[in-house]
């Protein structure tokens, strides 16, 4: 298990960002790779996925950020893309919240989460995640922006890799339009809207 590496961030796209640790470039998914910039020193708390199709490495800022997605893969019916998904949308209080509150209305809006998902996720989850519940999102989302353009539609690309339908994301994208953001605000925005919609 690779507890978590430390290096370079030398490429950022819509479902990973690249940190070269020694010259080995590690392709590692995260729930808002626009949160990290292009030559950056940076720490990725890390969890080594292997199945028998698919081997991945995911990322994240904190410890704390990366056990609450262990936490979501032991649910079952999420995978990691799902658990991902989830991370992304950066509140962990608000899904902590709405589990706590048996809150079903909430969890169907991530993407792969129907009601007997969300229904499993608040028995197996519920009371086991106050830990988490003060885990910290300052950060998550902070980066300057480039190009309106262009940052809305790297954002667009990440909400697509994080399974939303392009439909959904139409339906916030005005909202979206009439504001000057970095890409990760973008996400961050649309995924509240996606959410609380």
């Amino acid at each position: 298990m690779i507890e978590h590496l430390n290096g370079k961030i030398t490429y950022v796209c819509a479902g990973y960002a690249v940190l070269t640790v020694n010259g080995v470039g590690y392709q590692v998914m995260c729930p808002n790779p626009f949160v990290y910039e292009v030559g950056t020193e940076e720490t990725m708390y890390t969890h080594h996925y292997v199945r028998e199709d698919l081997m991945a490495l995911y990322g994240f800022r904190s410890r704390k950020e990366r056990d609450l997605f262990l936490k979501l893969l032991n649910v079952s019916g999420i995978g990691p893309k799902g658990a991902l998904a989830i991370m992304a949308f950066g509140q962990p209080d608000q899904v902590i919240t709405a589990i706590e509150a048996e809150d079903e209305a909430f969890l169907i809006k991530f993407p792969g989460v129907g009601k007997k998902t969300a229904r499993q996720m608040i028995l197996d989850l519920k009371g086991k995640l106050t830990l988490f519940a003060e885990a910290p999102s300052e950060g998550l989302f902070a980066m300057e922006p480039v190009s309106v353009s262009e940052q809305l539609d790297e954002a667009v690309e990440a909400l697509i890799a994080l399974g939303y339908a392009k439909k959904e994301i139409n339906k916030v994208l005005p909202a979206l339009k009439q504001e000057e953001l970095s890409t990760d605000q973008y996400i961050r925005k649309a995924l509240q809207k996606l959410v609380n919609h």
